[in-house]
């Protein structure tokens, strides 16, 4: 035996009868914390014709721990609080139902201002729910609009909202989608930090980048500023045998998405929450798939 490795293997066994243990016991990594913890997923994904009521029940029976409606919306606010508080269902957030309709990145003011209202609108509902974010796209680029004009039009209209997301507690989280905008994560985290306000954040969609990114260089990026997760799946090999938008026929878990390396990297920035489906919903048997395909999502560690 050389010296070097005498001297090692001395030391080793040294300190491991100090402290009680078998040297040639195997070190093992502490277990990785679950980062998904809630489920949640989009109200219109539920295609049953029941009442608010007995959808909220389905929902829970299926094992899913809240939903998540568009705002503003044509629901009776009384009903929908009153399934919540019947069944416990919780409400996590909602989603602005006008950022695609009238961007805060158009050139017309008065596109902007109906986003505007409906975040106002979104931000008020979402407390008296009793969730925590609403989901925004900040903008839309296109040939009408540029990259640098939908960067500066929505920062600026996302700072006039901040008083009312001060005012309510809610917070403003922006979306990744396909939007031609904010395409890369450090410009996604650059965005978000020179508006400068605990308020406004991410809501991390994994899917939705897998068409040219992976989603754990994203959450490394993003790291603190993700507020929630929304799950879906993407198929590169679709999109390539059978066109772009094919790649988000793929259900859950089947796709190109690594759920054990996205849940470590989850874990790692200190994630611990809500994930929201956002797939093809329909009846009870299909919401049944969803609930238990997440499940096996939240697990793959």
């Amino acid at each position: 035996m050389q010296r070097r490795t005498f001297i090692k293997n001395t030391v080793l066994a040294t300190s491991a009868a100090v402290i009680g243990v078998d040297a040639t016991a195997k070190i093992t990594e502490a277990p990785v914390a679950q980062p998904l913890i809630k489920k949640s997923l989009k109200f219109g994904m539920v295609n049953e014709n029941l009442s608010i009521l007995d959808k909220f029940m389905l929902l829970r029976d299926l094992g899913f721990d809240g939903v998540e409606f568009d705002c503003p919306n044509e629901y009776d606010i009384k009903e929908i609080l009153a399934a919540r508080d019947k069944t416990g269902l919780e409400l996590p957030g909602v989603v602005n139902s006008m950022h695609w309709k009238s961007p805060l990145s158009s050139a017309d003011p008065k596109v902007r201002e109906a986003c505007s209202k409906a975040m106002e609108k979104a931000l008020h509902d979402c407390k008296l729910y009793g969730g925590t974010t609403v989901l925004l796209v900040p903008g839309v680029v296109n040939e009408s609009t540029s990259y640098q004009e939908a960067y500066e039009r929505s920062q600026a209209e996302i700072r006039k909202l901040i008083p009312v997301a001060e005012k309510t507690g809610i917070k403003i989280a922006l979306e990744n989608v396909w939007n031609n905008f904010l395409i890369s994560p450090v410009e996604a985290a650059r965005y978000v930090d020179e508006i400068n306000h605990p308020l406004v954040g991410w809501y991390f969609d994994v899917g939705n980048v897998l068409r040219y990114g992976w989603p754990e260089h994203w959450i490394e990026t993003l790291g603190k500023r993700i507020m929630k997760i929304d799950i879906k799946e993407y198929s590169r090999k679709k999109q390539q045998d059978e066109g772009l938008w094919k790649g988000f026929n793929v259900e859950l878990m089947e796709g190109d998405c690594n759920w054990p390396v996205v849940n470590k990297a989850l874990a790692k920035i200190g994630y611990s929450g809500w994930a929201s489906a956002e797939v093809p919903g329909g009846d009870r048997k299909r919401l049944e798939v969803i609930s238990q395909k997440m499940d096996g999502i939240f697990k793959a560690m």
